[in-house]
């Protein structure tokens, strides 16, 4: 049974999992809730029972990472409360809502560790609703947890470290890559070139990939403007213009795409966090200091769902959180150890801004989009529904949603907030920030009907506002 001294992480992840190695090495027992079945998030996502890809196979480089990540959460099994496929669907006043195998549940909390990682960054593109549309993470996590790829001949656009990632994955797993669509310019990268040299190991990876995909034969192409699929049933073909306007066409019968990842913050925002935007990655982020402490009494922030760093940098800042989370309840934490995590997270920071700046989400797309461009495909909102709907009313997103329903479906904004803020922005002549962000409130992920009469037998004031 938990109680109100209980330290609570969400997210067994690279972050959830260093957080929890450090609580347990102090003789702490804390409880980890995962909405996966297995620790190790998306990136160290874990293949099911009975299936025997080699870790190479899997996570290429980071093998070794991968499995000294597994190994140390499966060290640590008995010494924490887990509890997998399990979702938290809410936070307030210090207690978790969940629910999992077990049904609906209850955890009330002394401190949070707030792990949740990160969801792809989607721009909507005309033709993205159709059969054969994947995400970048939505196209890895087949390959990776299922040994399948999306389609017999895939086609990839976005852009960011995740994009030649996956190409990579796929050609590497043996699957027809059709090309590789970066809407970066090899001009964006230049003045970035100086950040870019501190990424060392990371930086050369990516080359490698590149590199790779170039010699197996797989069309590279830069300054991709204006995409569409094309397609009845599903996916026929994927086209573009150059950076130079010639029109072009690439013939698939699926396609992955995002840019980037952005943070899961709607929990953190749930559990009082304040909110910040930030320019560069034109984003929302949780307010959080150097070790992870968050506005919030009690809460601590760790891996992407802080801000979008990598998976390193998630490991890092895991420890570095449960670090601080022992320092303020007055426990060993070891000053030497926190201040090396934390110059590792200022040198990573210094590559992760250089890659924002030669692998930008291209900016002004989405307000280029036509009317008729499906933007929340969870309730068919247009951009030209966006535009129409907020022509009378202030600049701000909320408005938006209550006029169009933007953002009420399925991910709660998870897929279109962005797009649509950048549609809005536009629209009004203000800027990103000024237009906010779609405000999370629960639940933030779909329930079953029947959880309001279990939820109404153990709170009935809770369950009034499901």
């Amino acid at each position: 049974m938990s109680g109100e001294g209980d330290i609570l992480i969400i997210g067994a992840g690279p972050a959830g999992t260093r957080a929890a190695e450090a609580l347990v090495g102090q003789g702490l027992r804390p409880i980890v809730v995962d909405e996966a079945p297995a620790s190790g998030g998306q990136v160290y996502r874990r293949q099911p029972p009975g299936f025997r890809r080699s870790a190479r196979l899997r996570y290429g480089f980071e093998a070794a990472k991968a499995e000294a990540l597994h190994a140390c959460f499966d060290g640590l099994r008995e010494r924490v409360d887990y509890r997998p496929d399990t979702s938290v669907w809410s936070i307030e006043n210090k207690v978790a809502f969940t629910i999992g195998p077990a049904g609906v549940g209850r955890i009330p909390f002394g401190a949070l560790l707030l792990c949740t990682g990160g969801v792809d960054r989607v721009l909507p593109i005309p033709g993205w609703t159709l059969p054969g549309v994947f995400t970048l993470g939505g196209s890895q996590i087949a390959l990776k947890a299922q040994g399948c790829a999306v389609g017999k001949r895939v086609a990839f656009l976005g852009s960011g470290p995740l994009l030649y990632l996956v190409a990579y994955q796929y050609a590497h797993a043996g699957a027809a890559v059709a090309a590789v669509l970066d809407t970066a310019r090899f001009s964006d990268a230049l003045p970035a070139l100086p950040g870019l040299m501190t990424g060392g190991a990371t930086m050369a990876k990516g080359l490698w990939y590149q590199n790779w995909l170039r010699f197996k034969g797989v069309p590279l192409k830069r300054g991709v403007r204006r995409p569409s699929v094309e397609g009845g049933d599903r996916v026929t073909a994927l086209r573009y213009r150059t950076a130079g306007g010639r029109a072009r066409r690439v013939d698939c019968d699926a396609m992955a795409f995002g840019w980037g990842v952005k943070p899961e913050c709607q929990l953190a925002e749930l559990a009082g966090c304040e909110m910040r935007f930030d320019a560069m990655a034109r984003q929302w982020l949780p307010e959080s200091d150097a070790e992870g402490r968050a506005s919030a009494d009690g809460v601590y922030l760790a891996g992407d769902g802080a801000g979008v760093m990598g998976a390193d940098a998630a490991e890092y800042r895991g420890e570095l959180a449960a670090l601080a989370l022992l320092a303020d309840r007055g426990l060993a934490a070891d000053t030497g150890r926190r201040n090396y995590l934390k110059a590792r997270l200022r040198h990573l920071m210094r590559f992760r801004i250089a890659l924002e700046r030669a692998l930008p989400y291209p900016d002004g797309m989405a307000a280029a989009l036509a009317d008729d461009t499906i933007i929340c495909r969870c309730e068919g909102v247009t951009a030209g529904d966006i535009r129409q709907g907020q022509s009378l009313e202030p600049d701000e997103i909320n408005r938006a949603k209550a006029y169009t329903r933007l953002g009420m479906g399925r991910c709660q904004g998870r897929m279109c907030g962005i797009a649509a803020a950048e549609i809005l922005a536009h629209q009004k002549g203000v800027s990103l920030a000024e237009v906010g962000r779609l405000r999370g409130q629960a639940p933030i992920k779909p329930l079953q009907i029947g959880i309001a009469g279990a939820a109404a037998e153990d709170d009935p004031d809770r369950a009034a506002s499901i």
